[in-house]
């Protein structure tokens, strides 16, 4: 019997990308390869790129300089690149760096296993007809207790400084029914919490019995499965919190107070500019709404820091909206230009000028953070566990609210959702005691 082929998979940037690389893995199982943690052993390199953060090309390049004497040593080795570096700047990878044995976009993985035997272009960027997801094989194997599910893909909101419409096309979402057959395989491998994703997920509109569904009605579809303990859902627009998605919030048991609300900027100038089609009247009327249905929820946002024309009143706005609104959590970032869209054509903000401004805009994010922290040590919380702790006796999961808790917890077991009594909080986590089932 033959050794099975290997398969290398490095993952960068989103949650969507942590998806699709799991899609991968599971189509190349199906022509024979299994996952390793070590390139050098690999039949089969992929590098699933993302092109939001900074830099994303210069990495994929660096990464790939790295891979080139493993390839000179084991020339039987193919080396791929998938995702959104790959969507964008297609068949200039190849040509800059010649080792790279096929490029395929974000839209394109299902062909990778016939690109993988040398069948069709090595180099495919197409956005196609036929709905990718129908194409894969079905999700096998064992699983953790926690999983995503990507429903909706693509952009048609055009934000100034933001590649995805370009990389991964205008919105799509998936028929429903397909939607909750690959929920309901999930439960049934353990999985009790299910993350669904999407470019611009609550703008889902997804085919289903009668008319097309809003995500409100998937979710409540979904929270109806036997054995699914948990739902959440990534990212989304302001612009498309309508009532029915907010009234779930409030009515679901299974919706977890945690919700993932992009506003970038707290300037309606600096808005405006980034075409973000709300102002930040707009944001604080949805989020009082959001906190109405649900007054526990903890909110994450990300921001834009340095966004061309931004002045010191801009960026002292957005400090207020931080303050206004006291996020739990916030992913934020220095402006970079991204080739193609409509910012990168503007003059930026000097360098130093905007590294200061991300400085205060973290410091505060991150004392915000800590008090949602602190606010919970003496709590019971619930707690799915997904894996043991580095301690002895110690389980590690994720709150209702997504916080990292560590628990000490003799007889836990992964996938077990508990009771907590939280003890302590420190920078990035919780720590307590288990009290019940």
């Amino acid at each position: 019997m033959t050794d099975p082929k290997k398969l290398f998979l490095k993952t960068y940037g989103c949650q969507m990308n942590v998806y699709d690389s799991e899609r991968m893995a599971e189509a190349m199982a199906v022509e024979g390869y299994v996952l390793t943690e070590v390139a050098e052993d690999a039949d089969l390199v992929l590098l699933n790129t993302c092109h939001i953060r900074e830099k994303a090309s210069e990495k994929l390049y660096s990464d790939l300089g790295r891979l080139r004497p493993l390839k000179a040593a084991k020339p039987g080795m193919k080396i791929g690149v998938a995702g959104c570096v790959a969507q964008a700047e297609g068949a200039e990878i190849k040509r800059r760096m010649p080792l790279v044995d096929l490029v395929v976009g974000s839209q394109a993985y299902h062909r990778l296993p016939a690109m993988v035997r040398g069948i069709g272009s090595m180099v495919d960027t197409d956005f196609p007809v036929e709905d990718k997801f129908d194409l894969l094989p079905t999700r096998t194997g064992s699983r953790g207790p926690v999983a995503f599910l990507t429903v909706q893909e693509g952009c048609d909101k055009f934000c100034a400084f933001c590649v995805v419409p370009y990389t991964r096309g205008a919105e799509v979402s998936r028929p429903v029914a397909r939607i909750l057959d690959e929920a309901r395989g999930l439960v049934s491998k353990g999985v009790r919490d299910i993350t669904l994703l999407g470019q611009n997920v609550n703008a889902y509109h997804g085919s289903g019995p009668g008319e097309d569904w809003t995500l409100a009605r998937l979710l409540r579809e979904l929270a109806q499965i036997d054995g699914l303990a948990r739902l959440r859902y990534t990212t989304s627009h302001p612009n498309d919190m309508h009532d029915d998605l907010i009234a779930a919030h409030g009515d679901l048991s299974e919706l977890m107070p945690y919700l993932h609300l992009p506003v970038q900027s707290g300037s309606d100038r600096i808005l405006r500019a980034m075409n973000r089609k709300h102002t930040v009247a707009q944001y604080l009327e949805t989020v009082a709404r959001i906190k109405e249905a649900r007054p526990d929820i903890l909110l994450s946002s990300d921001f834009i820091v340095g966004f061309p024309g931004e002045t010191d009143q801009d960026f002292e706005d957005t400090l207020a909206l931080i303050r206004e609104v006291g996020f739990g959590a916030a992913y934020s970032f220095k402006y970079s230009p991204r080739p193609g869209t409509p910012a990168a054509e503007k003059a930026e903000v000097a360098s130093a000028t905007a590294d200061a401004r991300l400085q205060r805009l973290q410091a505060l994010i991150t004392s915000q953070q800590r008090a949602a922290q602190e606010s919970m040590v003496g709590r019971v919380v619930s707690v799915l566990y997904e894996k043991a702790g580095r301690m002895p006796d110690q389980m590690v999961g994720k709150s209702d609210h997504l916080q990292a808790v560590h628990v000490t917890d003799k007889a836990g077991r992964v996938g077990e959702l508990v009771q907590v009594r939280i003890l302590a909080s420190s920078s990035n986590s919780l720590a307590g005691e288990r009290i019940s089932a």
